[in-house]
């Protein structure tokens, strides 16, 4: 039993390893590709003769990331936190509640998931044409929230099904409301979850490329990886500044993972065991 588990041990390790390094070593490539002087042919994982900023300098100014940025968050700004609350709130119903054709509206949800975004987004364009929401944060915002909000209900739903009844019985005995018991009993147990969600949301939301690229035809209200994707056409044979360039990209989505990290594995692995 001991050589059993010491083995499944060693194998488990070996395999985290291996996905480790096949993460990290695109990463690190690119990495390396961006502190190569400018211009410079980059062939492999070369290791830079002179480490230097001057192509994040270059790839910020002539890309015009400070705007793209801006924008980027301001549109996630206003989409994380609007899901929270809309997929907390009918996660909770859902899950919670005996609704009539409850069932129903959460296997609504479920086959949300499987409608590819390339499918709408021509027919989004003419919509929100037709209520003058193109080129406009707010269109983009409320579409976004539309789009993610198939899988934000499923998960919170998930969550509050898995929940001990017992506490919502005892809950309801002691006179508490609806609300109190959302927001007083269940909230403080869901916040790993919630986290977790509001992690992916924000990486989903920064990560929007197609959907910005149609709604969103005004240049200077680009999001960071549309802008990105105009300046890989621009620059196209100056691989070091490209590499800098997307590095700038993904940087916010590093920050914020390893922010709630500890939070983000914690809600993963909790709606992993309770899947």
């Amino acid at each position: 039993m001991n050589t059993a588990s010491r083995g499944e041990r060693w194998t488990g390790q070996a395999l985290l390893a291996v996905m480790a390094i096949a993460v990290v070593i695109p990463f690190l490539s690119v990495f390396l590709a961006s502190m190569q002087p400018s211009g410079e042919p980059v062939v492999g994982m070369a290791w830079p003769e002179r480490w230097s900023l001057d192509n994040y300098r270059q790839a910020w100014t002539v890309a015009g990331f400070s705007e793209l940025m801006r924008s980027s968050l301001l549109i996630a700004v206003g989409v994380v936190p609007a899901s929270l609350v809309l997929a907390g709130l009918a996660g909770y119903a859902l899950g919670t509640m005996r609704l009539p054709g409850g069932d129903g509206v959460a296997a609504l949800f479920v086959a949300g998931l499987t409608i590819p975004v390339e499918l709408i987004v021509v027919p989004l364009y003419f919509d929100l044409r037709g209520v003058g929401l193109t080129d406009s944060y707010l269109g983009v915002i409320l579409v976004e929230i539309a789009l993610f909000m198939p899988f934000s209900v499923f998960w919170m739903r998930t969550h509050f099904r898995t929940t001990p009844a017992s506490l919502v019985e005892a809950a309801r005995i002691d006179g508490a409301s609806s609300w109190t018991i959302l927001t007083r009993v269940l909230l403080p147990l869901a916040r790993p979850s919630l986290t977790t969600l509001g992690v992916l949301v924000f990486m989903w939301s920064w990560n929007q490329f197609l959907l910005v690229l149609v709604l969103m035809q005004d240049a200077a209200k680009r999001t960071a990886p549309a802008g990105l994707g105009f300046f890989v056409g621009q620059n196209n044979t100056d691989v070091p500044m490209l590499a800098a360039g997307t590095i700038l990209v993904m940087l916010p989505i590093t920050i914020v993972y390893l922010l709630f990290q500890r939070s983000f594995v914690s809600g993963m692995l909790q709606g992993a065991f309770k899947g």
